[in-house]
């Protein structure tokens, strides 16, 4: 699973190594150093009016088009890779809606004892991990809510060892790929695998990480 995870960079950076545009100049990306669901974060989608890479804000946790909204007796923050072509949640993003999660690493922690560790990769401070979005109306109001979750996948031999889930790391070369919004009879299934494991890092974190209000780039150090 992939329930918390940190970013350094800053709304420049973001736009910069994703090659992406905010699609509002006012929006407001600070980093980040304890993520949680429900919050509201950037992620990087095509655009389908100018076939472009634009940064948006939504809200961690995938409120699926055609629910009755944000439901907070369901965990919607993560996707299996396994089922994500059978869940009426996930088949239609999978295949139309994807994008990018920008982010310098993240969280997990070993039961039984809770220890706290972070993961990132060796040679990328900002890199993205596969996500899927989608847009829910309020039919109360009108408005729209915009929402993400992160895929996972089976666990690579370093994270084994701490979790048997982890999130799907994406290679630069196969972000246009996992971008796409083309109607297509093959969906990337291909790119949800675990991450080589001699190219990501380990490090115990703060065991303060665990409560989201504990925030600051402190959390990424031990006590």
């Amino acid at each position: 699973m992939c329930g918390r995870y940190y970013r350094a960079g800053d709304k420049q950076e973001i736009a910069e190594r994703f090659r992406a545009e905010f699609s509002d100049d006012t929006l407001y990306a600070a980093p980040g150093y304890n993520i949680a669901p429900t919050t509201t974060q950037p992620v990087i989608r095509l655009s389908r009016e100018t076939d472009r890479r634009e940064i948006v804000p939504m809200r961690w946790g995938l409120v699926g088009h055609n629910s009755s909204g944000p439901d907070p007796k369901r965990s919607t923050f993560n996707a299996r890779s396994e089922t994500i072509e059978k869940s009426p949640l996930w088949r239609v993003p999978f295949r139309r809606r994807r994008c990018l999660v920008p982010l310098s690493g993240f969280y997990e922690w070993r039961k039984p004892e809770r220890t706290a560790f972070r993961f990132g990769l060796k040679a990328e401070p900002l890199f993205a991990l596969a996500g899927l979005w989608d847009a829910w109306q309020n039919p109360s109001d009108g408005s729209w809510l915009q929402s993400f979750t992160i895929v996972t996948t089976e666990a690579n031999e370093l994270m084994s060892a701490v979790h048997d889930r982890m999130p799907v790391i994406l290679r630069p070369a196969d972000y246009t790929r996992w971008l796409d919004r083309e109607k297509t009879t093959q969906p990337p299934l291909d790119l949800l695998r675990p991450f080589d494991s001699d190219q990501m890092t380990q490090a115990l974190a703060h065991p303060k990480v665990g409560n989201v209000r504990n925030q600051g780039p402190d959390m990424l150090n031990s006590a």
